[in-house]
């Protein structure tokens, strides 16, 4: 009895052996015919660690600590500050990956930044008699205000790129309203065949129009996004012609021609300033090169006759 207990207790067991192995296999089997299908529907199944490792160093490094500097500027830097950085940017033109919080996480780090490197330079120059705290605070407040700087270069940069193509989009206003065109027709017109940040601005303008926003209003916002006084002077003229019912054309003929006065002056104007700006290179550089080469043979000449 007992023999046949234990015989019967090794069939089972090799029984469950076997049932569990082609469990496995039967599991192992479909498992990879999911993977087959997927590679077939997919072409490849995509491994997310080396889809990581191939990105660049910028997008798995930088870009995450930029996110984090960001978050640092949105709690560090005052509302009102915010504001303000945000009125500069659309000055600027709104410049891609460029907002308030990380102008302002820039401006702070940049003071941290710089103040330690004043720090070591100042440690490093100690024999010399500098005071350590005027080097920290004039390092770190170049620091907090280089991003400021280099904001406001590109805003004027865009406004004078703005001032310069004013008189021009102006004509051809006046040509195309003189010629029969609508007056939106002719802004479309514009922007169609002067290109630049003032067409930008202007076909914005015009898609603000077509969502409903009155003309006036329109102008306004357009002045608000620039900032330039030749262009604040067109917009006010455009919005009283707009309200009183002047006619246009000669509202752009009157436009165009002082326009075309305003930029002659204005380069008269740069050019009065070259002698003076051109001085200090002229002092500091040119004449002491050319004193050297002219006046170097006769002093050699004069030092050997006399000290021979």
């Amino acid at each position: 009895m007992s023999e046949l207990l234990l015989a019967f207790g090794l069939l089972a067991t090799f029984s469950s052996v076997g049932l569990v192995a082609l469990a496995a296999q039967r599991s192992a089997f479909e498992r990879r015919r999911t993977v087959g299908l997927l590679e077939a529907q997919a072409g490849r199944i995509t491994n997310l660690r080396q889809q990581e490792l191939s990105r660049g160093f910028i997008d798995r490094a930088l870009v995450p600590m930029l996110s984090g500097l960001r978050a640092l500027g949105l709690r560090i830097t005052p509302v009102g500050m915010r504001r303000r950085i945000a009125h500069k940017l659309v000055l600027a033109g709104s410049p891609p990956q460029w907002d308030a919080a990380r102008v302002g996480a820039a401006k702070v780090v940049g003071g941290i930044a710089l103040a330690a490197w004043g720090a070591f330079l100042a440690w490093r120059i100690h024999g010399s008699g500098i005071n350590l705290p005027v080097i920290v605070g004039v390092f770190g407040v170049i620091g907090f205000l280089g991003p400021d700087a280099i904001l406001s270069g590109k805003i004027r940069a865009r406004q004078d790129r703005i001032r310069l193509a004013l008189a021009d989009t102006i004509d051809l206003l006046n040509i195309s309203v003189e010629a029969g065109l609508g007056f939106d027709a002719a802004l479309a017109q514009s922007v169609r065949n002067i290109p630049g940040p003032l067409s930008q601005e202007v076909s914005r303008m015009l898609q603000e129009i077509q969502l409903g926003v009155s003309r006036a209003t329109a102008f306004r916002n357009l002045a608000e996004r620039t900032d330039v006084e030749e262009l604040n002077a067109f917009v006010l003229s455009m919005v009283q012609a707009d309200v009183f019912g002047v006619s246009v054309s000669n509202v752009l003929r009157a436009q165009a021609k002082e326009l075309r006065t305003k930029r002659r002056q204005r380069a008269e104007h740069q050019a009065m300033q070259v002698p003076v700006k051109i001085l200090f290179p002229l002092v500091l550089c040119i004449m002491p090169s050319l004193f050297v080469v002219v006046l170097g043979p006769g002093a050699i000449r004069i030092f050997h006759g006399l000290f021979r």
